[in-house]
């Protein structure tokens, strides 16, 4: 156990510490935190992925409650077993239809999706190149595989291809694993190149769209749809616990290759199915998304002008197109520092550190979502970068 406390006492000291906060969810955009006084104001909550305000939107609760009262609380055993509804089968087919594909397959969470996907591809003789700022559930996938992995400099399609040139002939299959908007940079991979490099070198192509489905493309289905690239991509990959406001995963592929998943994701076959309840929300959530344009052009409005208030207050970070607005502060206890200090003022954003992030990069990482008026956006970056402006100053 001593082992243990030294462990914990030198990522507490480092600043690397991760601890649970049980939090009280306010309508609004809003939380209250623990021991918080009720005289203070629920914070604004700038690290939630409810991009487009779904969890609360009035048809998905109504359909969610609807299934649990039609089918009940849960799905009772793995999809090969006697868990695969009719309900499951009626989702993927809107999933395929969403992301442009023939198929699609159904996961309990994005981390099962990849870590199932991933060694279901690619094994011992095989190679995949992943980009290095991929997600961590991305690289777990590629250790399970026991693949050959190459990490590819990030968004640099050029060290890609020199990387292609000199190992892809050593090598049985190759598998290509990207973001499509990268979690925690908020920053866009340029789909159509890779498209380009596809046409050169034979690799299954696998485009993780987590943080733009639903945000990205004319009906909602993610950079691969606004990019028209979608019948090039081997595998979508995506989630429906982020923009969608519900829960669990999805892959998004050819017939083929779903009915090759459905025998080889581990993650898949040994997992109980989704429950209904969170297949109503779902597909609720899909229909909005793709019926209702206004909503992805109202979000990247209110994030174009985050980004724009606080470029203006001297903030010269390079900013990606996307919902998500990092603050590096290099340091770990600075960003505790600058988390607290928003906090004081109602501000909620969460510290991101390493292993999430690499070393000498923590930051910030705020999430604009629908939740909040222009106004709260404007009022928020003001606040952010006069702390962030007074935090850099003392620090240098």
């Amino acid at each position: 156990m001593d082992g243990l406390t030294c462990w914990l006492n030198e990522r507490k000291a480092a600043g690397n510490l991760r601890e649970l906060m049980p939090i009280q969810r306010i309508p609004g955009g809003r939380i209250r935190l623990p021991g918080m006084p009720e005289s203070l104001p629920p914070l604004l909550d700038f690290s939630s992925n409810d991009y487009l305000a779904l969890t609360l939107h009035q048809s998905v609760i109504e359909n969610s409650r609807r299934f649990l009262d039609s089918f009940g609380a849960g799905s009772g055993a793995a999809r090969l077993m006697s868990g695969d509804l009719e309900i499951h089968h009626h989702l993927e087919a809107e999933v395929a239809r969403f992301k442009g594909k023939e198929s699609a397959l159904l996961f309990g969470a994005g981390y099962l999706a990849n870590t199932g996907v991933i060694p279901a591809l690619a094994g011992r003789g095989d190679v995949i190149f992943s980009d290095r700022l991929n997600h961590a559930s991305i690289y777990d996938g590629c250790l399970l595989s026991g693949a050959r992995l190459i990490r590819f400099r990030h968004n640099n399609l050029n060290h890609l291809e020199e990387c292609l040139e000199k190992h892809r002939g050593n090598f049985q299959q190759a598998l290509v694993v990207v973001e499509s908007i990268y979690s925690m940079d908020g920053d866009r991979c340029p789909l159509k190149r890779l498209i380009e490099l596809k046409s050169c070198y034979s690799f299954i192509l696998m485009v993780d769209e987590a943080h733009a489905t639903g945000v990205f493309g004319r009906s909602g289905g993610g950079v691969i749809e606004e990019d028209g690239v979608a019948d090039h991509v081997d595998i979508s990959m995506g989630t429906f616990g982020k923009a969608l406001g519900s829960y669990g995963a999805y892959v998004a592929a050819s017939e083929e290759m779903v009915r090759y998943l459905v025998n080889r994701a581990r993650t898949f076959i040994y997992s109980t199915a989704l429950p209904p309840a969170v297949i109503g929300a779902s597909l609720a959530a899909i229909s909005v998304v793709r019926e209702d344009r206004k909503m992805r052009s109202a979000l990247h409005k209110k994030a174009t002008l985050f980004k724009k208030i606080l470029q203006q207050a001297g903030l010269n970070q390079d900013f990606g197109p996307s919902q998500i607005v990092p603050l590096l502060v290099r340091d770990s206890n600075v960003a505790l520092e600058f988390a607290a200090d928003l906090r004081k003022k109602g501000i909620f954003a969460t510290p991101v550190r390493p292993p999430t992030v690499p070393r000498g990069t923590a930051r910030l990482r705020f999430s604009v979502t629908l939740h909040h008026s222009d106004q709260v956006i404007i009022d928020t970056a003001d606040v952010v970068a006069e702390v962030y402006n007074r935090l850099m100053l003392e620090k240098n």
